[in-house]
């Protein structure tokens, strides 16, 4: 019912790049070496309890390598209130004063704008002396070497422990054709620890079929994607709440297929904690529904922070059997180009989805298709896209060569979803070397795969394959080159997802349609 873990990774990189690039102030095209950025998520301790783990992400504004990394972390404000380990013994981390953590990496930590660099992870532990909502700020600094790269301030703070837990699963069946794909479900929230819970709030990681009917005023939207509903009610021991939330199916959802609903549930002092860093980066994108307020129960009083000492049993889920008809037809887009000897042309070449439906593998973080770019004669391949890598048969993947110029044929990889009406692009450079009368090559879809994603039920299989002509004498080719724009990653667009998103799926659909997709009217 989860992301896997793979593409929460490649969300959580995403994200993360977008708020810092929100909070950059020179651009990165007057650096020499990509410029580094730190982050640490806010963290609430439960007082009384073994504590946490947490780890840094960092971000670099281009693929890079860092070697003799060392980070420390500077929590003094809190000395004697909390500790910091390395997570296991074997971690190269030391305590040179009190208050201070530094850790070694034994390995190169690997840098990229969209996965990101995990380093060794840190446990947070209260003290005996610890008291609720005691807090203080954790200074973090990236090294190599000598050379400080990066720093990152982020609050900790005790907390009263409390366990939330999610109710059963949901699975229903829904016709596209009936009711306008409408539906309910519920959400239900246990409190199976000994503390009232003195508030909870629930983040939604829906696919894209899902989409909320209702707009309630203490939940958050980003445009027509539900990400998170605050409840202030307090929830006793041993006490259950629900509540039931109506969607609908997008008009674009595939059938028959199914889509998957997921509910994690955390404490406000954890939610908090979650937008802290947006609020730091200045990012602010989810907005509050204009609609009446959903309740679980009667409102609550002042609570001190409070934070889930289990955060394993936090989820439910909702599965939803798609029935009816609605495919896709996904086609090829090549490009007509002309130029002389020696000159870069530029070929923005792709896969168009026609429609109706949105073909949707985030669930599963698989590719929703593979294109296999063949060169054309007389040409070379100088500028390759980040997510192309050079043909080695069937059974391609993608790994270190990506963006790799000089082959002959690439495969290229259109990521986990392509929504109907849209195109993705991958804009190749190609270097005339030798003019040739109607030099051809070609770009193909839904191509074989000894690989897992891909699409096989295409409404069109005809137009899966389409020409790059260069210095055409006649209608030869397709249009998609030349003055067409590259979208690649826009360092605004990517911004404004915001860190809110991090924690519930929602953020996949948003990055995706911002980040490598365009409208084809």
């Amino acid at each position: 019912m989860k992301l896997t873990p793979s593409t929460r990774r490649w969300l959580a990189g995403i994200g993360v790049a977008g708020a810092f690039v929100a909070a950059s102030a020179s651009p990165a095209a007057a650096e020499t070496t990509p410029r580094i950025f730190a982050f640490f998520p806010d963290t609430t301790v439960a007082a009384g309890t073994e504590g946490v783990v947490k780890s840094a992400v960092l971000y670099a504004e281009d693929s890079t390598v860092l070697r003799d990394v060392a980070i420390r972390y500077d929590y003094r404000t809190l000395a004697g209130k909390v500790t910091l380990t390395g997570e296991n013994d074997s971690d190269d981390c030391t305590a040179p004063e009190a208050g201070v953590l530094v850790c070694r990496e034994h390995f190169d930590v690997v840098v990229d704008p969209y996965f990101g660099g995990f380093p060794t992870r840190v446990k947070i532990a209260p003290t005996d002396a610890a008291k609720l909502d005691d807090k203080g700020d954790l200074k973090i600094t990236v090294q190599t070497g000598d050379t400080d790269r990066a720093t990152w301030t982020s609050q900790i703070r005790v907390g009263e422990g409390v366990d939330l837990a999610g109710g059963p699963d949901t699975e229903l069946s829904v016709d596209i054709a009936k009711n306008y794909g409408n539906f309910s479900a519920p959400v239900t929230v246990s409190n199976v620890g000994g503390t009232t819970a003195k508030g909870v709030v629930a983040l939604f990681d829906q696919d894209w079929a899902i989409t909320p009917a209702d707009r309630w005023s203490n939940c958050y939207y980003l445009d027509d994607i539900l990400i998170a509903c605050e409840f202030d009610e307090e929830i006793a021991a041993g006490e259950t709440r629900s509540t039931t939330f109506h969607y609908s199916l997008r008009p674009d959802t595939y059938a028959p297929g199914t889509a998957h609903g997921y509910t994690q549930f955390i404490t406000p002092g954890d939610f908090e904690d979650l937008i802290g860093a947006a609020e730091k980066a200045g990012v602010k994108t989810a907005k509050r529904g204009t609609g009446a307020k959903l309740t679980l129960g009667k409102a609550t009083s002042s609570r001190a922070a409070q934070t889930d000492v289990d955060p394993t049993n936090n989820s439910s889920g909702l599965t939803v059997h798609v029935l009816g008809k609605r495919g896709a037809d996904l086609e090829a887009i090549g490009a007509k180009l002309s130029g002389k000897k020696g000159e870069v042309v530029r070929a923005v070449v792709g896969v168009r989805n026609n429609g109706p439906a949105t073909v949707d593998h985030v669930r599963s973080g698989s590719d929703v298709t593979f294109v296999d770019v063949t060169v054309p004669t007389g040409t070379t391949a100088v500028h390759v896209p980040w997510d192309c890598v050079p043909f080695k048969g069937d059974g391609t993947k993608f790994d270190d060569s990506a963006g790799k110029p000089g082959a002959a044929k690439y495969r290229c990889f259109a990521g986990p979803i392509l929504f109907a009406g849209e195109m993705i692009d991958h804009p190749f450079g190609l270097r005339i070397d030798k003019v040739v009368p109607n030099a051809t090559g070609s770009v193909q879809i839904n191509v074989e795969c000894k690989c897992e994603g891909g699409f096989k039920d295409d409404l069109k299989p005809a137009n899966d394959i389409a020409k790059i002509v260069v210095n055409a004498t006649g209608d030869g080719g397709q249009g998609g080159g030349g003055t067409l724009p590259i979208t690649g990653s826009s360092t605004g667009l990517i911004a404004a997802i915001g860190a809110l998103l991090l924690a519930a799926g929602a953020g996949g659909y948003v990055v995706a349609r911002r980040r490598r997709t365009r409208f084809v009217a």
